[in-house]
């Protein structure tokens, strides 16, 4: 027998299945992992029950007959006839490789990726600190990557200091200020900010480059057709707004 049509409760005539526990777990979206275990299945299956018990007593008291619950649902489904006739409108919209290569050539100059940075600091509460840290450097008591992992009271400490590469406007404003002002290997003077005061080292710069197809073709796909699907939507509109008389008041 297949798993997922595995019985694990019956509520009256309602019958719950390992199918149905899985798929209210996928419709969790990013919870859903916390679930995904014995303990978060019996959960959901507790769950699942509850609901049933829940429409049993609705049906059993004639609910759906309330005048109320009938606005709601005719509410409801407004919407999601809308929603229907939204996804009928777009269902014909693709975008092939030539249109997404086309976007690309035609916007070219906006392909570029920013200058980017790599580099390392030291952090401490005092510019003295940091000035006797960086006089110590300099005399070659000590390396900048060993400071770092036995001043700075940042976490990078564990890694000598080291942030990766960033671009600007990543960091604080005077960090981000001092860090691009840096020729690579350059140790700066102590740096202020609202967490203390920063020795920085660049260890590496790149310069803004364009951006190759390959490496963006993907996103600028869903791009063309978002725009695409606007575009299609928007002239659905006005096509009823020709057929529909519509009078704002």
């Amino acid at each position: 027998m297949d798993a997922n049509i595995r019985i694990l409760a019956k509520v009256g005539a309602a019958v719950i299945t390992e199918a149905d526990v899985t798929a209210a777990i996928a419709s969790m979206g990013q919870k859903a992992q916390a679930y995904n275990s014995p303990e978060g299945r019996r959960a959901i299956l507790e769950q699942l029950v509850n609901k049933q018990l829940l429409i049993a007593e609705a049906k059993r008291n004639f609910y759906e007959a309330d005048p109320s619950f009938q606005a709601q649902l005719a509410k409801i489904k407004d919407e999601l006839l809308a929603n229907f006739a939204i996804e009928k409108a777009l269902a014909s919209v693709k975008v092939d490789e030539a249109e997404v290569k086309q976007f690309y050539e035609d916007h070219k100059s906006e392909m570029v990726a920013g200058d980017t940075v790599e580099a390392s600091h030291i952090l401490v509460d005092s510019e003295a600190k940091a000035n006797e840290i960086a006089a110590d450097i300099a005399a070659g008591k000590i390396t900048f990557e060993d400071a770092a992992r036995q001043y700075s009271s940042c976490p990078s400490s564990a890694e000598g200091g080291s942030l990766g590469e960033f671009g600007r406007g990543q960091m604080v404003p005077e960090f981000d200020a001092a860090v691009f002002a840096m020729n690579v290997g350059e140790i700066s003077a102590p740096v202020k900010t609202q967490f203390g005061y920063h020795l920085i080292k660049l260890t590496n710069r790149k310069a803004a480059a364009e951006i190759p197809y390959e490496q963006i073709k993907a996103q600028l796909a869903q791009q063309v057709l978002a725009d695409k699907q606007q575009k299609a939507y928007t002239s659905k509109i006005n096509q009823l707004k020709i057929m529909i008389p519509v009078d704002l008041y």
